[in-house]
Parts: C-alpha cells; sequence; structure tokens
C-alpha cells in the first residue's frame, strides 16, 4: 500500500475515533484506564478484550484507551448491517465468517442408543443426515450442553462421531427416551483471515480479539476459542524474527447497558511467546495443539488477572456488598481500585467459601441486602439517615426546592432529546429481546442494550439536530430578517444545540442523584426506629467484615496491609498511553479535546455552583448531598490532584494551602 492511501486510511480511522469519542463521552459518565503504560509503543500487538460484555461499544472502548491504531476481529454477519459495516469499514475491521452464524436447525432429533458399547454412534429419529450434514461438520445440542464433532455420515439416520460423549448433561439429553432437537454447525475455513492478521502483524500492526467468541451478559468469563493462538503463534512461525506481544485488557463496567455509567479498562502486562511454543506449532500434530493450549492457558490466567469472575450474579451481589461495607483503612476509592478491590474480594471468596465464618458472613449480607430491600434503600443511602427529626424535616424541603432547580434546568434538553430517548429505549429493548432468543450463552440480552443505544445516538442525534435547524430556517425566512440574519440564526441553532443538550443532561443527572437521596430522608421521617436499627446493622456488619478481610487477607495476598490496601499506582491516572499515540497526538486526539470533559468544564455543576462530587461507586451515583448543609460534599482520594489538572496554577495554591489546613469535620466524616 501506497503512502499516500495508507495516510487516508489513518485519517478515515481517526476521524472514526474522534466520533466515537463523543459518543462515548456523552454515554459514559467516566472511562478509567489502568495499567495503559504497559502497553508496548512499537510493534505488532494483540489485545485480548474480556469479559465481552458490551457488545460494539467493548471494541471502541479499547480503540480509545489502548493508544496504538487497531484492527478488530468482526462477525461477517454484523458487517452486512449497514451502519454497523460502514464504520467497521473505517476503522479497519476484519469480517470473520463465524460457523455459528451458518448453523441450521437439524430435522428430526438424535440418540444414543447405548453409550457404554457404542459411544460413537449416534443415531437419528426422522432425521436427514445425508443432505444436512458432513464429515467436519458438528452437532450441536441445545443450550449449547455439548458440540459433537462428525467423523463420517453413514446414512440419513446414523452418524459416526470423532469422540466420545463425555458431558454429563449431552448425555442425559442423548439418552433420554425422544431424543434431543439439535443444530449442523458447518466447518468454517480461516485461512483467509489468518493470512491477513499475519500480514497485519508483520506490518508492526495491532489487532483486537474477544477470545470468548461473542458478547454475553454473564458474571463469569466464557471458555476462550483457541484462534487467537493461531493468530499469535502462526504469524511467528511465518515470519521468522516476528515477536509478537499479547495484552490482556479487562473490561469492567458499572451497569453497563446504562446511559451515564461507569467503565474501567484495565491493561495486563505483556504476554512474550516462547521461542519453544513456536517450534512445536510449526511441527503440528499433537505438538502445535499442545503449544495452543499452553498459550491459551497463559492468556485465561491473563485476563483473570485484569477482570472479575464471579461463580453466578449473587456471588457477585454477595461480594459487592461485602466490599461497599469494608473500610480499606479509611479512604475513599476511586473506580479502578473497586474494580481491584472486587477482584481481591472473589479470589478469596473461592479460597475461603467452605469456611464456617465465610458463610455466616455471606448469609448475614444476604440478609442485609433484604433488610435494604424492604426499607428501599441502598447501602450508600444508610448513613445519610442519622438525623434530628427537625433537620431531616428541613433538609428534605431543601432538597425538593434543589430538585426543582435541577428539573427546570434539565427540561428544554429533555424535550429536544425526547425521541431519541424513546426510539433508543424501544429499539435496544427489542433487540436485546432478539438477541437472548438466539443465543445460548445470554442470561437477559443486556450485553447488546448499550450498542444498539449507542447506534440510534449515532444517527438521530444529528438528523434530529438538522431537523430542529431546518424549523428555525423555514420559520426565519417568514420573518423580514435579511439572509444574513437567517443564516446567522440557523447556524447558531445548529451549534448551540448540542451545548445545550449536554448542560441539560448534567443537570438532570444531578437531579437524578438529589432525587434518591430523598428516600432515606422520608424513611427517617416516618420510621426512625428501623432506620436506627438498620443504621447499627450496617455498623456491625462491616466491623465484622474489615476483622475477616484483615485476618484473611495476609493469608491470599503476601503484601496485604490493613494500613494500606492499595500502593501509589502510575496506571492509575485518568491519563493514558492514548494521550501521547503513534508519532505525536492523532487527528482524534486532539479533535475530541474540543468535546470531551476537560473542554466542556465550564457546563460542570461542580463550577457553575462551586460544588464538589463524591462518587458511590456500586450504584452508579456520583454525586450526592451533605446530610447538614444540602449540598453535594465529600471527594475522593485523588481529589486534590483532579482540581489541580482542572483549574491550574490557582487550584495547586489551593491545594497547598488545604494540605497545612487541619482536617474538617466533613472530611471526617466522610472517612
Amino acid at each position: 500500500m501506497s503512502r499516500p492511501q495508507q495516510k487516508w486510511l489513518d485519517l478515515g480511522y481517526d476521524t472514526a475515533l474522534w466520533i466515537f469519542n463523543i459518543m462515548l463521552e456523552v454515554f459514559f459518565r467516566e472511562i478509567r484506564p489502568r495499567g495503559a503504560h504497559k502497553v508496548p509503543r512499537n510493534g505488532p500487538v494483540i489485545f485480548v478484550a474480556a469479559p465481552h460484555a458490551n457488545q460494539f461499544v467493548d471494541p471502541l472502548i479499547v480503540m480509545r484507551e489502548c493508544g496504538r491504531r487497531v484492527s478488530f476481529l468482526i462477525a461477517a454477519k454484523s458487517m452486512k448491517q449497514k451502519a454497523i459495516g460502514f464504520l467497521a469499514k473505517m476503522i479497519h475491521a476484519i469480517p470473520v465468517i463465524r460457523p455459528q452464524d451458518l448453523a441450521t436447525k437439524g430435522k428430526g432429533r438424535v440418540t444414543i442408543l447405548n453409550p457404554k458399547t457404542e459411544s460413537l454412534r449416534l443415531v437419528g429419529i426422522d432425521t436427514q443426515f445425508m443432505t444436512q450434514i458432513q464429515s467436519g461438520y458438528s452437532i450441536v445440542l441445545p443450550g449449547n450442553a455439548g458440540k459433537l464433532p462428525v467423523a463420517k455420515v453413514i446414512s440419513d439416520t446414523e452418524i459416526e462421531l470423532k469422540s466420545e460423549v463425555r458431558e454429563e448433561k449431552a448425555l442425559k439429553m442423548l439418552t433420554s427416551a425422544e431424543g434431543t432437537a439439535y443444530k449442523c454447525l458447518p466447518h468454517v475455513d480461516q485461512e483467509e483471515v489468518y493470512e491477513r492478521v499475519y500480514a497485519e502483524l508483520n506490518n508492526g500492526e495491532c489487532i483486537t480479539i474477544f477470545p470468548e467468541g461473542g458478547s454475553h451478559d454473564r458474571a463469569e468469563m466464557l471458555p476462550l476459542k483457541a484462534g487467537v493462538t493461531i493468530m499469535a503463534l502462526g504469524a511467528m512461525a511465518k515470519y521468522p524474527g516476528l515477536d509478537v506481544k499479547i495484552v490482556p485488557c479487562g473490561l469492567n463496567y458499572f451497569h453497563a447497558h446504562r446511559f451515564r455509567s461507569r467503565a474501567v479498562i484495565e491493561f495486563g502486562n505483556p504476554i512474550s511467546i516462547s521461542p519453544e511454543l513456536v517450534e512445536k506449532f510449526k511441527n503440528g500434530g499433537s505438538e502445535k495443539r499442545e503449544a495452543c493450549g499452553t498459550l491459551l492457558d497463559i492468556i485465561f490466567y491473563g485476563l483473570k488477572s485484569v477482570t472479575v469472575n464471579a461463580p453466578n450474579d449473587q456471588t457477585l451481589m454477595v461480594i459487592q456488598a461485602a466490599r461497599r461495607l469494608y473500610k480499606p483503612a479509611n479512604r475513599r476509592l476511586h473506580i479502578a481500585q473497586v474494580v481491584d478491590l472486587n477482584r481481591r474480594f472473589v479470589i478469596g471468596y473461592n479460597l475461603y467459601k467452605d469456611d464456617p465464618k465465610i458463610i455466616e458472613l455471606q448469609r448475614n449480607v444476604l440478609a442485609y441486602n433484604q433488610l435494604l430491600k424492604y426499607h428501599g434503600l441502598q447501602d450508600h443511602q444508610v448513613p445519610d439517615i442519622n438525623l434530628r427529626e427537625w433537620r431531616t424535616f428541613f433538609l428534605l424541603l431543601q432538597r425538593i426546592f434543589i430538585l426543582i432547580v435541577w428539573g427546570l434546568l434539565a427540561f428544554p434538553g429533555a424535550i429536544l432529546n425526547m425521541p431519541i430517548m424513546v426510539v433508543a429505549k424501544v429499539l435496544s429493548y427489542f433487540k436485546a429481546k432478539e438477541a437472548l432468543a438466539g443465543s445460548s450463552v445470554k442470561v437477559r440480552g443486556r450485553d447488546v442494550l448499550a450498542t444498539w443505544k449507542f447506534l440510534v445516538g449515532l444517527i438521530l442525534i444529528p438528523t434530529l439536530y438538522g431537523l430542529y435547524t431546518l424549523i428555525v430556517f423555514a420559520s426565519a425566512t417568514k420573518t423580514d430578517w435579511s439572509w444574513f440574519q437567517i443564516c446567522v440564526v440557523t447556524l447558531t441553532t445548529w451549534n448551540l444545540l448540542p451545548f445545550v443538550s449536554y448542560a441539560s443532561m448534567r443537570f438532570g443527572e444531578n437531579g437524578m442523584d438529589v432525587y434518591k437521596s430523598l428516600r432515606p430522608l422520608y424513611v427517617a421521617l416516618v420510621d426512625p426506629d428501623s432506620t436506627q436499627n438498620l443504621r447499627e446493622n450496617r455498623e456491625k456488619l462491616s466491623q465484622e467484615i474489615t476483622e475477616i478481610i484483615n485476618d484473611y487477607g495476609p493469608k491470599v495476598f503476601g503484601d496485604f496491609d490493613p494500613n494500606n490496601v492499595f500502593r501509589s499506582d502510575p496506571s492509575g491516572s485518568k491519563e493514558s498511553v492514548s494521550e501521547l499515540g503513534e508519532g505525536g497526538k492523532t487527528f482524534s486526539q486532539i479533535a475530541s479535546r474540543f468535546f470531551n470533559n476537560k473542554a466542556l468544564d465550564w457546563l460542570d455543576d461542580r463550577n457553575i455552583f462551586n460544588l464538589t462530587k463524591q462518587e458511590d461507586e456500586e450504584e452508579d451515583v456520583l454525586h450526592f448531598l451533605d446530610k447538614h448543609s444540602g449540598m453535594i460534599s465529600g471527594g475522593s482520594a485523588s481529589e486534590p490532584e483532579m482540581i489541580t489538572k482542572r483549574n491550574g496554577r490557582r487550584a495547586r495554591k489551593m491545594a497547598g494551602m488545604t494540605s497545612t489546613t487541619k482536617e474538617s469535620p466533613s472530611d471526617k466524616k466522610d472517612q
């Protein structure tokens, strides 16, 4: 490819990234990179990302934060959708034909008559194996219970399998009297895809792959596919001297499907591939399979180190509740540390889940959650209900007034964007329902909700704003204004609409935070005795959890220190490698500055009303109010640095002054 052609391709990529950056800034409250300094600045890299919880949003977050131009592997089925296909071409996506996209429903039912003596003989009932299946195909059982490779098709009602069926669930289905339904999965030759990937890596480019195969909304990772190992080992085998690095990427969301949620992307240590594995891969046969299996295990444990994997949703809920109640050295955590603490809790839980103390603690946490549900409260709201009745009453009135103010400020943008919100909600609901019906691994289909909200916004926002501008233009032409005045008004309308919408959105989300703070005040007024009991239960449970963590922590983590749970980590910074880019800042990185939170900092409620913010890591509430003044207060442990970054020299002076002053009562309360 000539240099001018490459420049045009890079320009298209950077333009797409700029557009995606704007959309990501709007959709998410915060995206925090962690460990981005570990990403190699040069040379071929394969980014392996998991869990794949947000269908088309996941690649955009990796693309935004990794600091390298990357190519993605995308299902050929998705490329056929016009909007997705167009954008995928702009970001150099490589289409992959997936066997599951070509799967067909098998006619009749299949069974194994005698699993002990004829374990390889699959018998059909009213089947048409000769026309539907060939050697090399696979039989897939319902619910992804088993995948049976076909060795030979004997007749329309008989198949010889390559290997015995060992999965208990699959055997139960196949040995039932009526047999089981099935799907026919064809074999797809991916050699062309691999060759293209090899060429990209040989040119020093980057590939991003989601080794689970497809998106899902489970609490744990799905089994990894071996394709990523073939790409890495195959490229190094084909091009001697090539050093491919594999970088694990953990994607962690706080309510992945919700608008204005938050995300953490964590990059693990680059994985180097040993020459011995490459030689085994070259030898083929069993040695090739062994090399792929070994590398896949290494990748799996690399991903485990940057993701939170709970065995089920209930366990994850208990882990998150325990983490909220734990008091780590009297400090507030930013969201990357919350993810890290969740991961540590999962590791400890898996090691000691059969311990009587842990079983009792789990029972107490579940009981506390039920108590919260009964009162209609969230955990972070419980400390806010410890007030005298008269203070509670006046604070409730004050917050209702603040809520009305926020509501009035948010109203214009809500009306302007109502069609977008309605279409996004309805369409994403039906798409999730459709995806759930066609998948055997999804739980609720939530992994496609954010994608379709994102796509609807990408298309409808400029369309709707264009329509509003056209209405203003048409109305202006009916006045006695000059053409110059008409053009000025029209262009002003077009340029103001995004800012009005963004400001209204920020006002609206602050209003929602105030609205959520009303419930604990109301409960404290109408039922003070039960709220007192709830606070005491919380304090007792918090103390119990902290003692158990401090007791078991050193047994799980050798460097555990209750007085310093998190060591200084440069990766915790919001600045990432993407600030540096390749050979200077790219067009998208410069242009996106115009529309991100820093450039629009004057729209932040903290600057308009001189308010500060505080995080609630679990319930997706970023701002909540001081129970004494009704104003937003508190701050994360890294707030001085954030203020310094935003306000420059003036903030540095303020930070210096505050560091020498006495700790305020509100600071003590936050701790």
